[in-house]
């Protein structure tokens, strides 16, 4: 990551933990950014009997994580970073590979979106755990909007479970692996 020196940070906070949590927010935006990007994506892509339902079902989703984008951008530039959300900071950045569902069903995406959400929602939890000495302004926001991943994430998993509240997903642990488990 390419790292600006700071010129001022928030008051009580010293440089070293602005810094610290600037980069683990960069993270963050670059999450969000590429959700909100994936969430289009399977917007766009999705077809089957449920398509309706799922298509509307993502876009306030989609909404929801522009925002989360802005406010962690914003977060970083109140601490006296400069936050990057270019695309190719984003691809060079990222510790994780593209979604690798093209057009499928409701069923594959939303599988496929069940493994994205538990990347996320995870490393939203570990970034909430760093934070937690160091600046509870940053983790109030980043635990507001796991509440909300959760939630989105819970959406996608109702559409996956059966009657006995079991996901075909379970065993799953890449986009591709739960795509198959529920078109089989």
């Amino acid at each position: 990551m390419a790292k600006n020196k700071l010129h001022y940070t928030v008051p009580g906070l010293d440089e070293g933990d602005a810094q610290t949590i600037i980069d683990l927010l960069q993270s963050r935006l670059h999450a969000a950014n590429d959700l909100h990007l994936t969430l289009k994506h399977v917007h766009w892509n999705v077809v089957g009997p449920h398509f309706i339902a799922v298509h509307q079902m993502i876009d306030p989703q989609v909404e929801a994580v522009r925002a989360m984008a802005d406010a962690i951008a914003e977060r970083i530039a109140t601490l006296g970073g400069a936050p990057r959300g270019t695309p190719g900071a984003l691809v060079e950045e990222r510790t994780w590979n593209d979604y690798s569902i093209g057009r499928a069903t409701t069923q594959e995406h939303l599988a496929a979106l069940d493994v994205t959400y538990q990347g996320v929602i995870t490393s939203y939890r570990e970034a909430i755990k760093t934070v937690d000495d160091l600046d509870l302004v940053t983790q109030d926001m980043l635990i507001s909007q796991t509440d909300q991943l959760e939630l989105f994430h819970w959406f996608v998993r109702a559409h996956l479970e059966d009657q006995g509240g079991n996901l075909k997903t379970n065993d799953a642990s890449t986009e591709s692996g739960a795509a198959q488990a529920v078109s089989g």
